[in-house]
C-alpha cells in the first residue's frame, strides 16, 4: 500500500484472524509467520486455550490469504473459535477479541458477527478494551443490511461490500453526510470489494467477510506507517484516504 510517498507491506504488524483457524501450509501464506490458539468455553463460562488452530473448514485460511494479499509483510495470529460447520457464539467472539489484544495483536479481524443485541454490551466491552490497548478492531457488517455486532459498535470499524465495488476503491459512509435515515445500518461503515482475489485478478464474489479482510490488510499497512499512534488515529487516517460514495453505490 502506498502512503505518503512510500510503500508499506504491514511489516512487523500482527493481525489476529478470529475465525475457523488457519492452515499455515496453504501456498497463499508461504513465508508468513502464523501462530495461534483454539478457544473453548467450559460449562462454567471460562475460556480455555489450546495451541491447536488448524483450520477445519477453510474459511479462516481464505480470510488470512485475503489479508496477506494486501499486506504481505504481516504476522498472523489464528484465533480459532469456529467448528468445521462455522458455528460459534458471541461469548467466543468476545473471548477471541480479548485473547488477541492481550497477546499483542495490532489489528483484529472478525469476518463474522451476531444480530443478538443482548450480546452487544459484552462485545462492546471487549472491543473498547482492545482499542484502549492500541488495537484496531474490524468486523463484517450484516450482508442483508441488518444490525450486527461488533460491526455496529462505535469502537469498531464496520465493513460492508457491494458486488459492483471496484477492487482498488474504499468508500466511507460518514454519518455527517449519510445519515441512518438515508442509509440505515450502512452509515458509519466502510465499503470495499468482497471478491476472491488471486494474482491480482478478480474471481468469485465472497461478500463482507472478504471485504473486511482486505481492509484489515490496508489497516496493517497504515499501522506500520503510523507506528506509535493510537488506534483511533489510524482509523481517522483511513477515513481521510477513503472516497465519498455516490448514491448509486447501494448495499446489496
Amino acid at each position: 500500500m502506498r502512503f505518503r510517498g512510500q510503500e508499506y507491506t504491514g511489516k512487523g504488524v500482527t493481525v489476529a484472524v478470529i475465525d475457523s483457524g488457519i492452515n499455515p501450509d496453504d501456498p497463499r501464506l508461504r513465508g508468513i509467520k502464523v501462530d495461534g490458539w483454539s478457544i473453548n468455553l467450559k460449562a462454567t463460562g471460562h475460556a480455555t486455550l489450546s495451541p491447536h488452530f488448524l483450520d477445519d473448514n477453510g474459511h479462516g485460511t481464505d480470510i488470512a490469504a485475503a489479508i496477506v494479499a494486501m499486506a504481505p509483510g504481516v504476522n498472523l495470529v489464528a484465533i480459532k473459535i469456529m467448528d468445521e460447520g462455522l458455528r460459534t457464539s458471541a461469548d467466543l467472539m468476545a473471548a477471541g477479541i480479548e485473547t488477541a489484544y492481550k497477546h499483542g495483536s495490532h489489528i483484529i479481524n472478525l469476518s463474522l458477527g451476531t444480530p443478538n443485541m443482548g450480546k452487544a454490551l459484552l462485545l462492546r466491552e471487549a472491543c473498547a478494551n482492545a482499542v484502549e490497548s492500541g488495537a484496531v478492531v474490524l468486523a463484517a457488517a450484516h450482508p442483508k443490511r441488518e444490525r450486527a455486532y461488533p460491526a455496529d459498535l462505535p469502537e469498531t470499524v464496520g465493513v460492508a461490500t457491494h458486488n459492483e465495488c471496484p477492487l482498488d476503491k474504499v468508500y466511507y459512509y460518514s454519518p455527517a453526510r449519510f445519515s441512518r435515515a438515508d442509509w440505515g445500518n450502512l452509515s458509519d461503515k466502510y465499503l470495499t470489494h468482497g471478491y476472491e482475489w488471486r494474482d491480482g485478478r478478480r474471481g468469485a464474489f465472497k461478500g463482507t467477510g472478504h471485504a473486511t479482510a482486505y481492509l484489515s490488510g490496508r489497516m496493517a499497512c497504515l499501522r506500520e506507517a503510523l507506528i506509535g499512534e493510537p488506534a483511533t488515529a489510524v482509523v481517522d487516517v483511513m477515513r481521510e484516504l477513503a472516497l465519498t460514495p455516490v448514491p448509486e453505490l447501494g448495499y446489496a
